[in-house]
């Protein structure tokens, strides 16, 4: 990747997402562009398209996913399963 190309790191707040983003900061990487869940839910495929339509990327970085701890995971395994599948689901070109 060049260092100017503009990059999206989805999860940036978590521990891999962390790690991908001070990684790149240290490479030189100066177009890396990140967002909160509360600026932009990933689940909202609506708002993801206008996302990537008012923000011009080259690349993407997906590192976010919904976690828990083990008893958050016992207790909901389907519905963990089920939004980060579908985070990997969103189309942000539309195509």
């Amino acid at each position: 990747m060049e260092r100017h190309a503009r990059i999206y790191i989805a999860g940036h707040r978590g521990m891999v997402g962390s790690a991908i983003l001070r990684r790149l900061q240290a490479e030189g990487f100066d177009q890396l562009l990140t967002r909160r869940q509360a600026e932009l839910d990933l689940t909202d495929q609506a708002a993801v398209h206008r996302f990537f339509q008012d923000h011009p990327i080259d690349h993407v970085v997906l590192a976010a996913a919904r976690v828990g701890g083990i008893q958050a995971n016992n207790t909901y395994p389907a519905e963990f399963i089920y939004q980060n599948l579908d985070r990997g689901q969103r189309d942000p070109c539309g195509l």
